[in-house]
């Protein structure tokens, strides 16, 4: 048995929109993956080349919807009425350049992120920091990796017209 600690550093960014606003945003930003043509690629034994460059085209910010469902919805039932959204989302084209060092990064692959309303009626925008996930496997490749994705991440937050804050774009430079 291995037990390994470390540190996730979460990410809850403002959104500056109204829930059902920016929820219709990102969800047209990060489009549902199409499974039909998943299940078509591997019954055709697609080449990995025919997989990149499908992930490209259905991917346009480089991450797809792999799940997700209306949290808040089912809470209402509880009596709660913020609205809250959790989401999967991910490029398995990416995840395959960590999954060659150590199959374990599906653990945190695809990312999982939320968007909710805070206490204070807020909109956020929740996730785990990529390479917080990622740096626990101590290889510097998936670190690397890890890496790329918190820039995409940010990259997200600029298509969506959400302000990065500036210790997430800091570390971009």
């Amino acid at each position: 048995m291995q037990q390994i600690r470390h540190e996730v550093v979460r990410w809850s960014i403002d959104t500056g929109a109204p829930f059902d606003d920016f929820r219709k945003r990102y969800e047209a930003a990060v489009p549902a993956v199409d499974l039909e043509r998943m299940t078509r690629l591997r019954a055709e034994h697609a080449s990995w080349d025919a997989v990149l460059a499908d992930a490209a085209e259905s991917a346009p910010h480089g991450f797809l919807r792999f799940w997700s469902t209306d949290v808040g919805d089912l809470m209402r039932l509880a009596g709660h009425h913020s609205s809250c959204a959790t989401y999967l989302m991910g490029n398995h084209t990416i995840a395959e350049r960590m999954y060659r060092h150590d199959p374990a990064v599906m653990l945190y692959a695809p990312l999982r992120t939320t968007i909710h309303e805070d206490r204070q009626g807020v909109t956020r925008f929740s996730i785990d920091q990529p390479s917080s996930r990622f740096a626990s496997f101590g290889d510097p490749d998936i670190t690397s990796v890890g890496l790329e994705l918190d820039r995409k991440v940010v990259d997200l937050l600029r298509v969506l017209k959400v302000p990065a804050p500036a210790a997430l774009t800091v570390s971009q430079d």
